[in-house]
């Protein structure tokens, strides 16, 4: 079992920033590839980032690409989310998962998620 807390979430204004961060506990954190998804009322869950368990690789869907970056700290069991240039259509729920793969696929743990408003 991984048990995931996310935070820094928040209100900002569009072209701000924001660092999420996504704090883990149980099981070696190191073992599992981390991802940040993002959900909007309305809208299908996305997949924005990911990281390899060591940290070597990472994903971007291309909504993001460019503007926010993954980073994984094992030795602090923590996976950050830098978001940059911030835009109205970031706003939703962003939720770290821990898996197997890095990307867009299944997860088996989940956290608790945290919101992010971007105002125009």
């Amino acid at each position: 079992q991984v048990h995931l807390v996310e935070s820094g979430g928040g209100l900002v204004q569009a072209g701000g920033s924001l660092r999420l961060t996504c704090a883990a506990s149980g099981r070696t954190f190191s073992n599992y590839a981390m991802g940040w998804f993002r959900q909007a009322p309305g809208k299908a869950r996305e997949c924005v980032a990911a990281i390899t368990y060591n940290g070597a690789a990472a994903y971007y869907s291309d909504s993001v690409r460019g503007r926010f970056t993954i980073s994984r700290d094992n030795a602090k069991n923590t996976v950050y989310l830098q978001m940059n240039t911030l835009k109205p259509d970031d706003t939703a729920v962003y939720y770290c998962a821990a898996g197997r793969v890095a990307g867009p696929y299944d997860y088996d743990y989940w956290g608790q998620g945290t919101q992010v408003t971007v105002s125009s």
